[in-house]
């Protein structure tokens, strides 16, 4: 509800904005005494723009470099938590299998040391099942971290971008699911992609030749 309140304040702050430039180009008077002009012909002036602009949060993430070493962090934690799954899952298969040749072969003294061998191979099932849930939660807290660590780093920049930029409202664009229709003069994803890579640097990832040592969070706290 918060979410869907705050599209439609901005809606109606971007409505307002555009009312009051087709007021100021439509009635302001030039120095002649003139009109300044038709509106819909300024507007399709390319030199022309409304302080308002949008960037493609898709685009944005497949190119801004921080974004890329928090997407490599990201991967290489859910690599690990899948190598330890599987080490562990690996265990448990063997000493099932192991059982079940004991247990077919007559192989144990007794059947108290059977029953004893089964409650192991059950605790080792209940372990890996708490295991995955464990770095299943983990997991998930990390890349919530890293996505609002990831939100409030654009954020920051991006009112240092607009210091002499102007714009009055910037929007977020997912998939072409906040913006149907838009000139694409308000599309300023490459100019600020390129800013935000000039702040951050090149990606740390190793495998990319220029990549430094630097840390992401370190590099972006500057």
């Amino acid at each position: 509800m918060k979410k869907n309140n705050a599209y439609i304040f901005g809606a109606i702050l971007a409505v307002a904005i555009l009312i009051l430039y087709i007021l100021h180009f439509t009635s302001a008077p030039g120095k002649s005494g003139a009109r300044k002009g038709d509106f819909i012909t300024k507007m399709n002036d390319s030199s022309v723009t409304l302080p308002v602009a949008y960037v493609n949060v898709d685009s944005l993430l497949m190119n801004y470099n921080f974004a890329k070493d928090l997407n490599e962090a990201l991967m290489r934690t859910e690599e690990s938590s899948r190598a330890s799954l599987t080490q562990k899952e690996r265990q448990l298969n063997a000493a099932a299998q192991e059982f079940q040749r004991k247990l077919q072969n007559n192989a144990f003294l007794s059947q108290e040391r059977a029953e004893q061998e089964q409650q192991r191979i059950l605790k080792m099932q209940q372990e890996y099942q708490q295991m995955a849930e464990r770095l299943s939660q983990e997991f998930a807290l990390e890349q919530q971290k890293l996505n609002m660590e990831l939100s409030d780093t654009v954020k920051v920049r991006l009112v240092e971008f607009n210091k002499d930029k102007g714009y009055q409202i910037i929007y977020s664009n997912t998939g072409s699911d906040n913006i149907l229709f838009a000139d694409d003069k308000y599309d300023i994803t490459q100019e600020v992609t390129e800013f935000l890579n000039k702040k951050y640097g090149p990606t740390t990832s190793t495998g990319n030749p220029g990549a430094s040592t630097k840390t992401p969070a370190a590099t972006e706290t500057k």
